[in-house]
């Protein structure tokens, strides 16, 4: 699981039947710190974020697939599954 803000809505005209009703946004992985990590991913979503949202994603095909409640096979690779509130760092741990 990663932390990422959603950064953008994805309009797909044609998308796999098992996609259908389901909303694709943009994310961007985010360190710890909240300084990007690495380049924004396409999502399928799970729990109605919208853009500016921080959010929890996997990145695991069949994590992200059963997240969103799709039938096994679906071509999914990554899912918005929560929303986050707050981050807390205890003191001395990286």
């Amino acid at each position: 699981m990663l932390i990422a803000r959603v950064v953008g809505d994805v309009t797909a005209t044609q998308k796999h039947p098992s996609h259908e009703g389901r909303k694709i946004l943009l994310v961007q992985p985010l360190n710890l710190d909240g300084t990007n990590r690495g380049d924004a991913v396409v999502a399928l979503d799970a729990v109605d974020a919208g853009i500016g949202d921080r959010v929890l994603i996997v990145t695991d095909g069949f994590a992200a697939m059963t997240a969103v409640g799709r039938p096994l096979g679906s071509p999914i690779d990554v899912a918005v599954i929560g929303f986050i509130d707050q981050i807390e760092l205890l003191p001395g741990v990286s």
